[in-house]
Order: C-alpha cells, then structure tokens, then sequence
C-alpha cells in the first residue's frame, strides 16, 4: 500500500491540457486518424515536463537528450471533429528510465477515449550513449528521491 508521501508525489507528477480535434485531424471515416492521438500525447507530455522546468530546450542545456524508445495505446473509442478532449500526463516512473502514462477523455462525459504510455531514456549528447540510470538532473527538476 503507498504510504501518504508516495501519493503527494504521484498526484504532483501530473498535468491535464484541453485539445480540440481540428477538421485536418479527422480521417474518411469521420473520427481522429489513429495517429494523431501521439500528437495528443506529446502536447501532454510537454506540458508536463515544462511544468518541472525540464522541457526539451532544458533537456539539451542539461546534456541529456530524452528520446521515445516505446509506446503504447490502447484506443478505447474514437474521437471526432472538435470534439472537448482532456488529456492527463502523470510520470509513473522516474529511476531507470522516465515513463508516463496517459488517459484521454471526453471532457464532458468522462468517457474514455483512449490510454497510453511512453517510455524514455535518457542519452548523453556528448557521447550518444544511452544512460542505465536516469541522470540526477531529472530527479533534482521532478523534486523526487531515485
């Protein structure tokens, strides 16, 4: 069971934004083309980074490069043209790699759209190779303990 410090900081490791499908995101089969939901994601998770002051610009100031190694999504119904969206970010896991988990719904209804994660790892830009453990940088921004 998490103790009371565990879930402050797993509801602080979180950010929520509004999207609004545009009239370019819609397929011939009148719902979001399947690929538009990791635009979806991305505006999330940049939100939630600048959130730490540890956007992708700070990333490279702070030598590390944070490149998407693996993602999923599981889409549970479509979502349409200028339809209210609330897409939540909430980083799960911080010591070896840096992992956020995603749910997208209807902002009216609460239905929800679809789920996903992404899975980061961090890479020296002086040498490209991939760090093992994520650099303190990270968790000295996300105000967490490895």
């Amino acid at each position: 069971m998490p103790t009371d410090k565990e879930i402050a900081t797993r509801s602080r490791l979180r950010c929520e934004i509004d999207v609004t499908p545009a009239f370019y995101d819609i397929d011939v089969m009148e719902i979001v083309y399947h690929g538009n939901y990791v635009k979806y994601l991305e505006l999330a998770r940049s939100a939630l980074l600048a959130k730490f002051d540890y956007d992708y610009p700070r990333m490279r100031e702070s030598g590390y490069g944070w490149p998407v190694v693996d993602m999923r999504l599981k889409y549970v119904r479509p979502a349409t043209f200028g339809q209210r969206l609330k897409v939540e970010a909430s980083i799960t896991e911080w010591e070896n790699r840096l992992r956020i988990d995603y749910v997208m719904r209807d902002a009216q209804s609460g239905q929800k759209i679809n789920t996903a994660y992404t899975i980061q790892v961090a890479v020296d830009m002086r040498t490209r190779e991939m760090c093992f453990v994520c650099p303190p940088v990270l968790w000295e921004r996300l105000g967490v303990e490895p």
